[in-house]
């Protein structure tokens, strides 16, 4: 398993990771997980947890290819949510 986390600078961490796991989880139901939600996706997972000022997500897969798609899917929906925030996802290696 290959992991990569992002931490996403806002003053709405909660709102967020709401709307987030509320919108990814149609398709599979999201698993409560500690202070935050796993997302399951068929080539991967990732998991969102609001912090202080940050939104972390953290993205696992089993292949490069695999984290990648994880990757590109969460962070679409979350730059498109937070649009008037100016939201900034980077992904670097865990």
């Amino acid at each position: 398993m290959i992991t990569s986390r992002a931490d996403v600078a806002t003053d709405r961490p909660e709102r967020y990771a709401k709307q987030l796991v509320s919108h990814l989880g149609r398709h599979t139901p999201p698993i409560e997980e500690g202070e935050g939600h796993r997302l399951v996706f068929g080539s991967g997972t990732c998991l969102v947890s609001p912090g202080t000022d940050t939104l972390v997500l953290v993205a696992t897969a089993e292949d490069a290819e695999a984290l990648a798609q994880v990757e590109d899917v969460v962070a679409r929906h979350l730059i498109r949510f937070g649009e008037k925030d100016e939201l900034a996802v980077t992904w670097a290696a865990a």
